[in-house]
């Protein structure tokens, strides 16, 4: 049963390309499917969360965050009575726009893009699931429904300001109304992503050794949690002990964008989706003391973790490799492969569409594909540290998936 302020599937704002309805999913569902099966969301299995993805099995990916995502949203998605498959889909989408290298990266492929109207993973994502998924016979792109266009869109709040040409592109064809907030099932999404991302990177960050059990047990609420584990469990072994501290941690922050998103939602009493969006402000947060907490915790995780010297020694190596591998394929774009050549030829003399074909073909990089192909073009070896597996077999992965 869905609540009056879910997305309901008959309510649907329908596809920018009609087609017929399936008789067994509903349009949400169908978006979900479509997203799993894009070539770009595969992709993110081998493109980097916060360590490049070659460097352990066990840390997680831009894949395995979207599946957590995903999971965390479905689960808050539940108990708000909210619509499950196309919070669902936003969530596994929300993703897909980011480059090789993680955030590390787009900040890469941003400075390069500047001239030529900058670079948003959000909005590649609108880019990528609208446009450069070529597979089915009528159009371009996945003919996702208008109401998860909108969530993969503006899931963090109202787009202002200057909107990102990847964006605006789109928008300009299918309004996606970006002055309003989204759907309570986006904004689920979003808070949801928090919640992975906090949990998994302490999980990868002690995997990697980057700080102690000890540190971790210090920060606000994760103190709180191994003390119940403790008494609860006194002699625990030290693995066993910290995962059973991060799970508590993980549902602390879970209960509380339940309890606070189904207060707003009382507080205001939406009939309608509609109402969510033109609420004025967001239904789905954290309480302010779990957000003061979680500041305290990002503080902690950006000091010992992403600016490791381990991490920024790989960091300067993989930015190396975005800002050489953008000139080359702009100096000479007949290096590409045969299916974006025919785009390059169609824009010759255009710098500025050059250039952003140019980003969304290292934009769809995987990392190893992009380590590989740098050596290859350049006639370099990777860098130590770099490695990359069966390049002959990636690359030829990458030439099907690109014409």
């Amino acid at each position: 049963m869905l609540a009056p302020y879910a997305s309901h599937p008959g309510a649907s704002r329908g596809r920018r390309y009609a087609e017929e309805e399936s008789t067994f999913r509903s349009c949400y569902q169908r978006d979900r499917d479509r997203i799993i099966h894009a070539s770009a969301f595969r992709r993110l299995k081998h493109k980097t969360q916060v360590f490049i993805e070659h460097e352990g099995d066990y840390f997680r990916t831009r894949l395995t965050h979207s599946v957590e995502v995903a999971q965390v949203a479905r689960t808050i998605a539940g108990a708000l009575g909210l619509n499950p498959e196309l919070t669902e889909a936003v969530a596994l989408a929300h993703d897909l726009g980011h480059p090789p290298f993680g955030h590390t990266g787009e900040d890469a492929l941003a400075e390069l893009m500047e001239p030529y109207g900058g670079f948003d993973h959000n909005a590649q994502a609108i880019r990528i699931v609208t446009s450069l998924e070529r597979t089915y016979a009528e159009w371009d792109g996945l003919n996702l429904t208008w109401d998860c266009l909108e969530g993969i869109a503006k899931h963090n709040g109202p787009v202002t300001g200057e909107i990102p040409y990847a964006l605006a592109e789109y928008n300009a064809l299918h309004d996606l109304e970006l002055h309003t907030h989204a759907s309570a099932e986006a904004q689920v999404a979003a808070l949801s992503d928090d919640i992975a991302y906090n949990n998994h990177d302490l999980h990868d960050g002690l995997r990697a050794e980057l700080f102690s059990t000890e540190q971790l047990a210090e920060l606000p609420i994760l103190d709180r949690c191994f003390d119940a584990v403790d008494a609860r469990y006194p002699g625990l072994n030290l693995y066993r002990r910290r995962h059973e501290a991060l799970r508590r941690f993980f549902g602390v922050l879970v209960e509380d964008v339940i309890a606070v998103t189904r207060e707003n939602l009382s507080a205001v009493g939406p009939a309608s989706v509609t109402d969510v969006r033109e609420a004025g402000r967001m239904m789905a947060r954290f309480s302010p003391g779990v957000w003061a907490d979680l500041k305290a915790i990002r503080e902690f995780l950006f000091h010992r973790m992403y600016r490791a010297p381990e991490v920024v020694e790989t960091r300067a190596k993989v930015t190396r490799i975005v800002r050489e591998l953008f000139p080359l394929f702009m100096q000479t774009p007949d290096v590409l492969p045969k299916q974006w050549r025919k785009d390059v030829e169609a824009v010759r003399g255009d710098e500025t569409a050059l250039a952003r074909i140019v980003c969304d073909y290292i934009s769809g990089m995987t990392d190893r594909f992009a380590i590989v192909e740098h050596a290859r073009l350049t006639g370099t070896e990777p860098e130590p540290g770099l490695r990359a597996s069966g390049p002959g077999h990636i690359r030829y992965e990458e030439r099907i998936r690109n014409g």
